[in-house]
């Protein structure tokens, strides 16, 4: 099974970006994190993560085809952008919406996800741990099929 992990704008800052909300986990903390699970859970992962709308629209589609779920924290973009939307529902692969915080107890748009309604599964407010347990996720769905 392929994994590919895709992380919006700002995550690339973790560790350093309001650590009172996300932690002080780096990225590459998590990168390693998510490799570590993947290699114990046997499967490979990939990873991407851009600032910019249009390089993750172009990532979720170059997914199609060899790829078997997405994990997706679309950070700022889950509250504005109807293309990643698109993007997952044109590929039909499996997705599941992380975030790190829990988006629901913040401002109130955080609670608005446009990705949401094309993804089968959603992990909010797990920390990082989060990328994990949707990692689990796609497994288990794999496995059911």
């Amino acid at each position: 099974m392929k994994i590919l992990v895709l992380n919006g704008p700002n995550l690339n800052m973790l560790g350093i970006r309001e650590p009172g909300i996300y932690g002080s986990e780096t990225y590459r903390d998590l990168l390693e994190k998510i490799a570590a699970h993947a290699q114990t859970r046997g499967v490979s992962v990939d990873f991407f993560q851009s600032n910019h709308e249009g390089a993750l629209v172009d990532r979720i589609q170059e997914a199609y085809g060899n790829t078997d779920g997405i994990v997706i924290n679309p950070g700022a973009y889950t509250h504005t952008s109807i293309a990643l939307l698109d993007a997952v529902k044109a590929v039909g692969i499996p997705t599941v919406e992380v975030h790190i915080s829990n988006v629901a107890r913040r401002e109130p748009f955080r609670s608005v996800s446009y990705i949401r309604a094309a993804c089968v599964g959603s992990i909010i407010g797990h920390g990082t741990d989060g990328y994990l347990e949707a990692m689990d996720l796609l497994i288990e769905r794999s496995h059911e099929k």
